[in-house]
């Protein structure tokens, strides 16, 4: 089984709002064969707590306009790695050190990933990175290989 159609629509909205407020190494992970509570992952990075702030705020105003509500919102006052659950989709917003700590990609790296390409970027730039044969994408799997 795979993200159903909506989730990976909501999926893609979050991720266009993050990375319209400049969040690093964006990625949508699809858990739904090893999750029974949510379809798919966004992940999201920023360099300081302002900025997490910032992306969640644009992620949850971003998905409000299209009528969906975060039914939880977890770690809002450390803002180090603040959780968006809209129920399909949750949402990471992850200081760079916590991503780099915690390394979700590599917990999720049998599971697909859902392409994400910036829309604000120009062709030439590339967008989000394109995941790796391990799915992970990130700099962080870069630096660790």
């Amino acid at each position: 089984m795979t993200a159903s159609t909506e989730a990976r629509e909501t999926a893609l909205v979050a991720a266009q709002a993050a990375a319209d407020k400049l969040a690093t190494d964006v990625s949508i992970v699809d858990v739904s064969d090893r999750l029974a509570i949510t379809d798919a992952f966004v992940l999201a990075s920023a360099p300081n707590e302002r900025q997490v702030q910032s992306i969640v705020d644009e992620v949850e105003d971003r998905l409000r306009q299209h009528g969906i509500k975060a039914v939880r919102r977890e770690g809002v006052a450390e803002s180090r790695w603040v959780l968006l659950d809209f129920v399909d989709v949750v949402v990471h917003v992850q200081h760079a050190e916590e991503r780099a700590y915690y390394s979700l990609e590599r917990l999720w790296k049998d599971c697909p990933v859902i392409p994400f390409t910036d829309s604000a970027l120009p062709p030439a730039a590339g967008g989000a990175q394109p995941a790796d044969d391990d799915g992970a994408g990130s700099a962080q799997a870069d630096a660790d290989r």
